[in-house]
């Protein structure tokens, strides 16, 4: 199983009940909804408290994910 998979499966399946704190933040850990914090960097800390450095996910709680995307310029090497 690809890493943070557990995580996001079980953040999809609670997301109608955590949207009750939407725009907090939620820690996941395996198929646990560990907490909901109002800052990332709370629940980041307490994540590595807790889990030190397992695979965790901290996400912001939110109806309409935002998707962003990223590209990088590449510039031709010389020949």
């Amino acid at each position: 199983m690809a890493t943070l998979e557990r995580e996001l499966a079980a953040y999809k399946r609670a997301l109608p009940e955590l949207l009750a704190d939407e725009g907090k933040y939620v820690l996941v850990k395996g198929d646990e909804i560990v907490d909901r914090f109002t800052s990332y960097e709370d629940a980041l800390k307490i994540g590595y408290g807790k889990f030190g450095l397992e695979p965790f996910l901290v996400k912001l709680i939110e109806r309409n994910e935002r998707v962003a995307n990223f590209t990088r310029r590449f510039v031709a090497c010389p020949a």
